[in-house]
């Protein structure tokens, strides 16, 4: 009779059984220079349909530039230069050409920052905001959608009765829930995140994992964390940079339990960063 198999052996094979999740994103070949600066050097790295994928690495090493090419926010100041290509499916388009438009990409691929940047508006107009600029002007679809976004950045029940309230009577934390509300508005498929629990305390911290979580049924999130806890407890995938280059990519438990670089381990267990 054939006996059955151990469970780690059990565990091993089903998770070479396990299906790869399909690809949202992917840069190939990206290189980008601040001036005559060569920040980033020959990245490629895919980025996975609805799962949480975490750029670690120490400060300068290239995490928030890598992150800034995938909605051009770049373009925003003069001299910068990219090279390579960052592909966004199902569409096949390449964002990073120049006829592109990039606020449309920034439609498709939103952004939230370090420290909340709500405007200085309404709770409910900082949501709008995205609406109107795509020329959304029916009161009710925008009244629907600001709805929608609030709920799913876990606001809706803390502001729904002072919608009319400036943004910046929230607390810390509710003002970045807001300014991930605002992302959502425009239904993005990509959701960035630059360190945005940096300046938040743990109550709030916790509030926004908890979210990151629950985001990445409907979306696909990458983001920047310069706290390796949080990267092990957020993410599915991660990817390791050092000095504008991609170390080491991964499953995360990979990453963390056993990485196959030993760069990556030393900057895993303290030994260097």
């Amino acid at each position: 009779m054939v006996g059955t198999p151990a469970p780690e052996i059990a565990s091993a094979a089903a998770a070479a059984a396990a299906p790869v999740p399909g690809k949202k994103s992917e840069s190939k070949d990206l290189n980008f220079f601040y001036g005559s600066f060569q920040a980033l050097k020959s990245i490629s790295m895919p980025i996975y349909e609805k799962k949480v994928t975490a750029l670690i690495g120490p400060s300068g090493c290239g995490k928030s530039t890598y992150l800034r090419c995938f909605n051009r926010m770049h373009d925003l100041y003069p001299g910068n230069r990219y090279q390579g290509q960052i592909m966004l499916y199902p569409d096949n388009t390449n964002v990073l050409k120049p006829e592109v438009d990039p606020i449309e990409v920034r439609m498709r691929i939103s952004m939230v920052f370090q420290k909340p940047n709500p405007f200085p508006k309404s709770i409910y107009e900082n949501v709008a905001y995205g609406l109107r600029v795509r020329g959304e002007r029916k009161r009710a679809m925008i009244d629907e959608k600001v709805e929608d976004a609030l709920r799913g950045a876990a606001l809706w029940d803390e502001v729904k009765n002072r919608l009319n309230d400036l943004a910046f009577n929230l607390s810390g934390g509710q003002q970045q829930r807001l300014c991930i509300a605002r992302a959502l508005a425009t239904e993005p498929e990509m959701l960035l995140f630059d360190e945005p629990t940096s300046a938040l305390d743990p109550i709030a911290t916790a509030s926004i994992e908890q979210l990151i979580g629950e985001l990445k049924a409907k979306l696909t999130i990458l983001i920047v964390t310069h706290n390796m806890q949080q990267a092990a407890r957020v993410s599915d995938y991660t990817a390791y940079m050092y000095l504008g280059e991609l170390i080491e990519f991964d499953v995360t438990d990979t990453i963390f339990i056993k990485p196959k670089n030993k760069q990556t381990e030393d900057y895993i267990t303290g030994r260097f960063g």
